[in-house]
């Protein structure tokens, strides 16, 4: 018999977080806020991001309307309660961050828009 242990010891189950505190970059639009704060993309946050810790970075896709256009935001974790992992009955709670030179909006397609490559 070898002295090895065949037995593998389970790690603690994760408890869900009751609230987790998510910033977004003051120079995100208006359209922005508003799809960040829908309740089907907080949704989509609870049911795919899993394990959170305070300083996680998410870089998600958003569109910024029917033209076609996408935009990334960077939105971070600024704290986590009761728990360490997101679930469906995790509140998602915003704050405002300092502007990172993020450029969307509707302008994002049209001529007055960013032209950089």
């Amino acid at each position: 018999m070898s002295g090895t242990n065949t037995k593998t010891e389970r790690e603690p189950e994760s408890e869900q977080a009751t609230r987790v505190i998510v910033s977004y970059p003051e120079d995100l639009s208006d359209w922005g806020r508003f799809q960040v704060g829908t309740r089907h993309f907080k949704a989509y946050l609870g049911k795919t991001k899993g394990a959170v810790r305070e300083g996680d970075v998410w870089e998600e896709f958003l569109d910024v309307g029917c033209c076609g256009d996408t935009l990334d935001v960077p939105l971070r974790v600024e704290r986590v309660e009761g728990g360490d992992r997101m679930g469906p009955d995790t509140t998602i709670d915003y704050d405002v961050r300092e502007a990172c030179g993020i450029r969307g909006g509707w302008q994002v397609q049209s001529a007055d828009g960013p032209n950089e490559v």
